[in-house]
């Protein structure tokens, strides 16, 4: 992206215009380009943080659900050696329960078992 884009992207409201978060999204998407490049695809290389499985926890309250993990810890920086910004651990870890590397739903949550069952 040049600056002209850059800048076109300041002025759109649709968007947080925030200019270190918008260079940072286009130093994560070439970051993320190596990273296919390198591993075949952006899913084999995170999937290999959780040993190629979900890391699934039994939780019984909310309170028990932490906001990183070792796993987040490694994957944070191994971002940031890798060029990518606004990757911190925390960042990370909810990325991954989102993407499923991480079942922090609790035992008592529908989504736990129907998760449970795709073991």
């Amino acid at each position: 992206m040049t600056s002209a884009d850059v800048a076109r992207l300041m002025k759109d409201t649709s968007i947080i215009r925030n200019r270190l978060k918008i260079a940072g999204t286009i130093k994560n998407a070439q970051a993320f380009l190596n990273v296919q490049k390198e591993f075949g695809s952006f899913e084999k290389y995170l999937w290999q943080w959780v040993r190629n499985k979900p890391i699934i926890h039994s939780h019984k309250q909310s309170s028990d659900i932490g906001a990183t993990s070792k796993e987040s810890d490694a994957l944070s920086k191994d971002l940031k050696k890798r060029g990518m910004t606004f990757v911190g651990s925390t960042i990370i870890y909810a990325f991954m329960q989102g993407a499923g590397l991480v079942n922090d739903h609790l035992i008592s949550c529908f989504r736990y078992r129907e998760i449970q069952k795709l073991k």
